[in-house]
């Protein structure tokens, strides 16, 4: 398979696993680089709300949107921004969506992690926990009636959010269905502040998807080598028609539920186990014990990647929010969708 990124320097095709490997590599830096920026922005009081990071869930992510393709979709949540850039999301429209831009693809309306392209296969986030699952079902469906094949969706969710009444009507509904569904599950081992042990009394999560009737595949959510191959035979398997596919991945957050969070209730064992490793370091210590990078060309590849975000963040700080004045506020970006309309 050939893989293509959209938005950022790094080499234009994939055509081996350790090109593959690369690739990814430098959209986790990337996404790290943008995360930090972000998190820099928000303590100087530039932005407004929260800010979600999605450290230590880097390998996880970007295998998710370097295993899909165009045509498919992608569900995300607000620890994927390392997915979206593999997925092709422009750096600009989570800069722009975080500042306030009326040149976002949220026009500056709506909280800075809700973003996306729909339109393009990336779903806007829904915050309910649980709820986009049966958006990626829907537009799955849609695509059956059409007669649109070969076509996969993904969606994302936390350990906590398998708990909600969201997540089983929409598995079930996926399972019966037999739709090309690839749930990842980021089991970061708490739901903000709650443990584990206190969601679910099975001893894992993938006990869960044989009651639906799917398949699970367990990964080391800090190994990036690892990440790519499961997710990449997990959509494969959904794409082929084996139904829906549910992939947990272990692996710790590295900070808080957002930056106004400092994670104090965090177990420590958990955070000196093999959980609590960087998964960027991972990959970069690989890297170099394989010989696909040099201590120089690692350098080299984050000054681009700072480059790019800090030009990124120069550029969208020139430009203005929006204008409460002189704004449209329609509820749907096309008029004639919006509530109260009245044809002429």
């Amino acid at each position: 398979m050939v893989h293509t990124l959209f938005n950022h320097n790094t080499v234009d095709e994939v055509h081996s696993f350790n090109d593959l490997y690369v690739k990814a590599y430098r959209v986790m830096l990337l996404a790290r680089i943008l995360d930090d920026k972000f998190a820099s922005l928000y303590r100087m009081g530039k932005i407004h709300g929260g800010v979600f990071l999605g450290r230590g869930q880097e390998a996880l992510s970007v295998s998710i949107g370097l295993a899909l393709r165009k045509g498919d979709i992608f569900a995300p949540l607000i620890r994927d921004g390392a997915g979206r850039l593999a997925f092709g999301e422009p750096v600009l429209d989570g800069v722009r969506t975080y500042l306030g831009s009326a040149l976002g693809p949220m026009r500056g309306r709506d909280g800075n992690i809700h973003r996306g392209r729909p339109k393009e296969g990336l779903f806007v986030m829904i915050s309910h926990l649980g709820a986009m699952i049966s958006v990626v079902n829907g537009a799955l469906l849609a695509n059956r009636l059409k007669g649109v094949n070969g076509t996969v969706g993904a969606a994302c969710i936390g350990d906590g959010g398998t708990s909600t009444g969201a997540f089983h009507e929409a598995v079930n509904q996926a399972a019966v269905e037999k739709l090309p569904l690839v749930l990842v599950v980021a089991d970061n081992h708490y739901a903000y502040s709650t443990p584990t042990s206190r969601q679910f009394a099975c001893e894992s999560l993938l006990e869960k998807a044989p009651g639906y009737g799917i398949q699970a595949h367990a990964v080391d959510g800090t190994d990036l080598d690892a990440c790519l191959k499961v997710m990449g035979e997990a959509v494969a398997r959904a794409r082929d028609g084996a139904g829906p596919q549910m992939v947990v991945g272990r692996l710790l957050r590295l900070c808080g539920h957002g930056e106004h969070d400092d994670a104090s209730y965090v177990d420590p064992r958990l955070k000196s186990s093999s959980l609590g490793r960087d998964c960027l370091k991972v990959a970069e210590g690989h890297l170099l014990q394989s010989g696909w990078a040099d201590p120089q060309l690692l350098t080299t590849w984050r000054s681009e990647a700072s480059q790019l975000v800090e030009e990124s963040v120069a550029r969208v700080q020139r430009e203005a929010g929006p204008d409460p004045y002189k704004e449209d506020w329609c509820a749907l970006a096309s008029k004639h969708l919006s509530e109260g309309y009245e044809p002429v």
